[in-house]
């Protein structure tokens, strides 16, 4: 990381309540808490844990000591977190946070919220100034349906949806349907020495899906080290002649999430195809084999969350596996 951090713009204390600063290892369980607090009342489907938030402070791409904000009581009680994320030279940065209910309604969102715009500011001109872009900067920030407040407030602010996904649930008591692998086409649990392979082909298959940004191999470490990954449950689909990775699925188990919404999930965090290998079956025959392996663990149902504008015809084809939709969820936009 580099040695000097540009001075901060900071919520004003004396406004807000609280008391302002970038995150440190220190505060992992502090924060941690506050996050699960916020969960334990707004009930979304996904939120932070404490694994994340480490990976949060390993992020060489994006400090910790400029790209995160948390906000403390008097007590020292985390009350209020922000941060972006932003790809080196990437066209948009990515705003992500939380206020504890106890204080929410009083500005403190809209500070926050204020800060991410700042420092998403400062990105795009620190990109400007290497010159690797030279798009004008923009902020987004992806709500669920049912958090009305956030919406309200990110209407306020001058933002506007411009994507929608759908949260997708299959129930398992249904046997998943019959499915087989072409010819020379061979199916595998992922483990360790694929994935370097698995990355390579998730950058190729997800480069004409909307806001996908190519994964490095930090970004990649974080996904499959992801505190809920489940790699038991996860396959890879290798050509048998040359070892070239055609397909993948990742799969995810949240055990809070079970305990808060009332069921135990079997969730697909990522599904792709190369596009040399699509139009062989490689999709279907990998969401089948993972809807076996969550019944054997005892899953109610399978889960996976898609794009509703997906250019390659995912969602017809959860719907024709028997996913039906449940939630909406939708990513926000504002240009700055």
């Amino acid at each position: 990381m580099p040695s000097e951090v540009p001075p901060l713009i900071q919520p004003d204390a004396s406004q807000t309540g609280l008391q302002w600063r970038p995150a440190t290892t220190a505060d992992l369980d502090n924060w941690a808490e506050l996050i699960a607090r916020t969960a334990a009342v707004e009930h979304p489907v996904w939120f932070e844990k404490r694994g994340d938030l480490v990976h949060v402070l390993e992020s060489t791409k994006n400090d910790p000591r400029t790209n995160t904000l948390l906000g403390f009581d008097a007590d020292g009680v985390a009350r209020a977190y922000g941060r972006i994320t932003k790809n080196p030279g990437g066209d948009k940065a990515l705003g992500i946070g939380c206020v504890d209910p106890d204080w929410q309604r009083r500005g403190i969102g809209s500070a926050v919220l204020a800060w991410q715009e700042a420092q998403t500011r400062i990105r795009f001109q620190s990109d400007a100034a290497e010159g690797a872009i030279t798009a004008p900067p923009r902020l987004r920030i992806r709500t669920e349906e049912q958090h009305r407040h956030q919406a309200q407030l990110l209407k306020a602010k001058g933002y506007g949806i411009v994507r929608w996904f759908n949260e997708m649930h299959r129930p398992l008591s249904v046997p998943a349907p019959d499915t087989s692998l072409q010819p020379g086409l061979e199916l595998r649990t992922l483990d360790a020495s694929l994935h370097e392979p698995v990355r390579l082909a998730h950058n190729d298959a997800f480069r004409d899906h909307w806001g996908s940004e190519p994964r490095d191999e930090e970004s990649w470490r974080f996904t499959v080290e992801e505190p809920t990954a489940r790699p038991d449950w996860s396959a890879v689909v290798v050509d048998s002649a040359t070892g070239e990775v055609a397909g993948y699925q990742l799969a995810s188990y949240d055990a809070d999430a079970a305990a808060d919404r009332g069921f135990k999930e079997g969730y697909t965090e990522l599904l792709g195809v190369r596009r040399a290998f699509r139009g062989r079956g490689i999709a279907q025959a990998l969401l089948a084999d993972a809807l076996r392996r969550f019944a054997d663990a005892g899953m109610d149902i399978a889960s996976l969350d898609v794009d509703s504008a997906n250019p390659t015809g995912a969602l017809a084809l959860y719907l024709r596996m028997g996913y039906s939709p449940v939630n909406r969820s939708m990513t926000w936009e504002k240009r700055l």
